[in-house]
């Protein structure tokens, strides 16, 4: 009695010997096709479709994805070796049979259809995209590449934090985040929302004190805080000393602005800045300059407009002047 068990490869044999099986298998080892295209391209009723489709993937030659009603499928990349030379074989047989021709045709032409209704639909929602990728995406999606840039090696503090939402975004990119604000509302709040988040780390105080190391920073954040700040030529210089040499800072704040209710409503003690006078303080906090960037106005927002200044750190020391608009490495 023989009691050896059959060889892995005749076991697909009786799969393979269905010509429209093959046939799929050959659609569906270009591209991904539904089970309704699939019924476009071999020409044949959706029952006898999917009966075979349920042969291959019980056999381990296709395998589909879920895509809200639709179920495409693909032929397996990974397939086993013996599977991979046998599938060789009869492929190089069946592509005599003209069928396969006319299937690969037609496969190019569903194809083509399905990417002309994609081009269909954004040429008919240019004037809408944006409205729809906020509401699909949220309203960040468009930053959010820049999240790749950062060096997952970096520590970032993110000074003047507030409610944390900046840090919460960037935490998962880097090593960790250090949150201070001089408000413990704020940070309750901070700390809620990364109660999960175990490499970020709170600490109350002001920019004019930073309870941080010295040189213990990669990265630090001023977002929209220099303005609440009595002396910023005294916060600067506190940034520079966290700072790494190499380290850089990116401060966004307000350009300068006539906007006297804000002092009274918000306890603004600056109205905004110019480049100049905060190109003399990073100088004098020993930081190298970088560009100083007018940000493009939210359509929405009703407060000033905005900037970007950016500094580093260097690695010798002295500081210099900003020289044009030339970006600023860290090396």
């Amino acid at each position: 009695m023989n009691t050896q068990a059959p060889l892995p490869v005749l076991q697909h044999l009786g799969t393979l010997g269905d010509t429209t099986r093959c046939r799929l298998l050959a659609v569906l080892e270009r591209r991904e096709f539904s089970v309704s295209e699939l019924c476009q391209v071999l020409q044949l009723p959706q029952p006898t479709v999917s009966r075979h489709l349920k042969v291959l993937a019980e056999d381990g030659w296709v395998r589909a994805r879920s895509d809200g009603t639709r179920r495409p499928y693909r032929r397996v990349d990974d397939l086993p070796l013996h599977q991979g030379e046998l599938w060789a074989v009869v492929q190089a047989q069946i592509t005599a049979d003209p069928r396969v021709e006319e299937d690969r045709e037609r496969a190019d032409a569903v194809w083509s259809a399905r990417e002309m209704r994609s081009r269909d639909f954004f040429s008919a929602s240019a004037d809408q995209w944006d409205d729809i990728r906020t509401t699909l995406y949220g309203i960040r999606a468009d930053l959010l590449p820049l999240f790749g840039l950062l060096d997952p090696r970096w520590n970032v503090a993110d000074l003047g934090a507030g409610t944390g939402v900046f840090a919460s975004a960037v935490a998962p990119f880097v090593r960790s985040v250090t949150v201070v604000d001089r408000s413990p509302e704020m940070l309750a709040t901070a700390r809620g929302r990364m109660a999960e988040v175990s490499s970020v780390r709170f600490r109350e105080g002001d920019l004019e004190t930073l309870p941080i190391d010295d040189g213990a920073i990669d990265l630090a954040i001023v977002s929209l805080v220099l303005h609440h700040v009595a002396d910023p030529a005294v916060a600067l210089a506190e940034v520079a000393r966290v700072l790494r040499p190499g380290g850089r800072l990116i401060l966004i704040d307000m350009r300068q602005h006539d906007r006297g209710e804000l002092t009274e409503e918000m306890g603004h003690l600056w109205p905004g800045f110019a480049a100049p006078e905060l190109h003399d303080w990073l100088i004098a906090a020993g930081l190298r300059v970088g560009p100083w960037v007018p940000l493009v106005p939210d359509p929405s927002a009703r407060g000033p407009l905005l900037f970007l200044q950016s500094a580093t750190r260097p690695r010798t020391t002295g500081a210099d002047r900003p020289t044009g608009t030339a970006p600023l490495s860290i090396d």
